[in-house]
């Protein structure tokens, strides 16, 4: 299945110190580790000029696949879209 786009929804996350992936993904007051990272795209070249760059991280929790998006001009994470068919086999 693929990720189905969505309204974006700001998430509150936790990252790695170092490389700043996310670790944990805290939505309304669900907390959400993160099991894996499957992609990251860093778009530092093209995006529209009030919003700045970003980078989008693909990532799997128990339960869901997220992309997560990074706003780095206004710092803000947000969830761009679900898959929730991981796992379900």
């Amino acid at each position: 299945m693929a990720i189905v786009r969505m309204e974006p929804v700001n998430v509150r996350v936790r990252t790695d110190w170092f490389n700043g992936t996310p670790r944990e993904v805290t939505w309304n007051s669900v907390r959400l580790p993160v099991t894996r990272l499957s992609a990251v795209r860093r778009e530092d070249s093209a995006y529209r000029v009030d919003v700045g760059p970003r980078t989008i991280f693909e990532v799997e929790t128990p339960g869901a696949r997220l992309a997560l998006s990074f706003q780095h001009r206004s710092r803000r994470w947000t969830v761009d879209g679900v898959d929730d068919e991981v796992g379900r086999c």
